[in-house]
């Protein structure tokens, strides 16, 4: 089985998320815009499409991106932007804005998101800001699961997700074109529902903001928009 996130990585351009993305990238734009800020770290920057779309909207600060796939930051690093793989916990910098992008925070189970939460303490100026997304329980379960097939010349991708227990998982079959040969690679991807009272729990800072998304679906919010802020020390 191939590594997961590299495999995302060579499909995700097939699965409609840079179509919905600006949609998504605006409630963090108009909230930065709110925000004085000098440096900006992007956690799982991916491509680079986030950084890439903002950084010029805020000339004085420095962007940073990092992200676990080596697939992803050589992207980023194409576009421009300043990216490396590194986790966030070994990340030697401090920032007075940190973003996790798309569902990222879905990603990471209960263990990991306290570690994470952790971390994002850990690497946040005093007074500074955390802005994130995760998906809804109505995003999981009446957008997410099913399965989803996409194509183009050269690739063929199926995607079988199902939602159970708060834990969604995802199937990927991919089949590349190398000549007059068809390769196929497989991975499986998880991600896991956590409350709103979880999730500050976890990240031990105020709510700022909590902005219901709709990006798949008008009937119910998908995501929430969310900003929490690191209180100074006393």
């Amino acid at each position: 089985m191939n590594d997961p996130l590299d495999l995302y990585a060579r499909v995700e351009d097939l699965l409609g998320v840079k179509e919905a993305a600006p949609d998504l990238y605006a409630h963090y734009l108009l909230a930065l815009q709110g925000i004085e800020f000098d440096s900006l770290l992007d956690v799982g920057c991916g491509s680079g499409d986030f950084i890439a779309g903002i950084q010029r909207a805020f000339p004085q600060a420095s962007f940073q991106g990092i992200d676990l796939s080596g697939e992803m930051v050589a992207r980023a690093r194409e576009q421009g932007v300043e990216a490396e793989q590194v986790d966030l916990c070994d990340d030697p910098g401090r920032y007075s804005v940190i973003t996790a992008v798309f569902d990222m925070l879905n990603y990471l189970d209960g263990k990991a998101l306290e570690r994470f939460g952790r971390c994002v303490r850990e690497h946040l100026d005093e007074g500074g800001v955390f802005l994130c997304d995760t998906n809804t329980l109505h995003g999981f379960e009446h957008v997410a699961v099913g399965s989803f097939i996409a194509e183009d010349e050269d690739r063929f991708v199926t995607i079988d997700s199902d939602f159970e227990a708060g834990e969604y998982r995802s199937v990927f079959n991919l089949f590349e074109r190398k000549g007059e040969v068809w390769r196929r690679s497989t991975g499986e991807i998880g991600q896991y529902y956590h409350t709103p009272e979880a999730l500050q729990a976890v990240l031990g800072m105020e709510i700022v903001e909590q902005t219901p998304v709709y990006l798949y679906d008008e009937d119910g919010a998908d995501k929430v928009f969310w900003v929490f802020r690191k209180e100074h020390s006393k």
